[in-house]
């Protein structure tokens, strides 16, 4: 047995790729880097800030499933396609984090030409 559950919410995604949307063990809560994608699991190409907020979004539907939501974010790994887009995603990123702000690593130029944005959070669930 796996020391740690999935987590999983009708409202999240589908993937048809093998990983979990996300994982807990105790506390932490591990999110699979979330992409422009639809419910389906169909990439939906956009502006890079259609791409990040849906990015975000996703996040968002994956914390729900484990009661979790942005406040709950202590880390964030972001994966910026452009660095022409760094003051839009700086410029958004701010919309939904708020200090003290989570810690952040930003990585450019490392999507190639499918994605323009990714992100992947670690969460903290309150303790019980």
């Amino acid at each position: 047995m796996k020391p740690f559950k999935t987590i999983q919410n009708p409202d999240v995604p589908v993937s048809h790729l093998p990983f979990s949307p996300a994982v807990q063990i105790g506390q932490f809560v591990f999110v699979s880097g979330q992409a422009s994608v639809d419910d389906t699991g169909k990439l939906v190409t956009d502006t890079f800030e259609g791409e990040m907020r849906r990015s975000l979004e996703n996040i968002r539907k994956v914390l729900a499933g484990a009661g979790l939501t942005f406040q709950d974010i202590v880390q964030t790994r972001n994966y910026v396609g452009s660095q022409e887009d760094l003051a839009e995603f700086n410029r958004i990123y701010a919309e939904y984090f708020e200090q003290p702000y989570p810690a952040r690593t930003t990585l450019m130029g490392c999507l190639g030409t499918l994605l323009k944005f990714e992100i992947d959070v670690v969460a903290v669930a309150p303790q019980s």
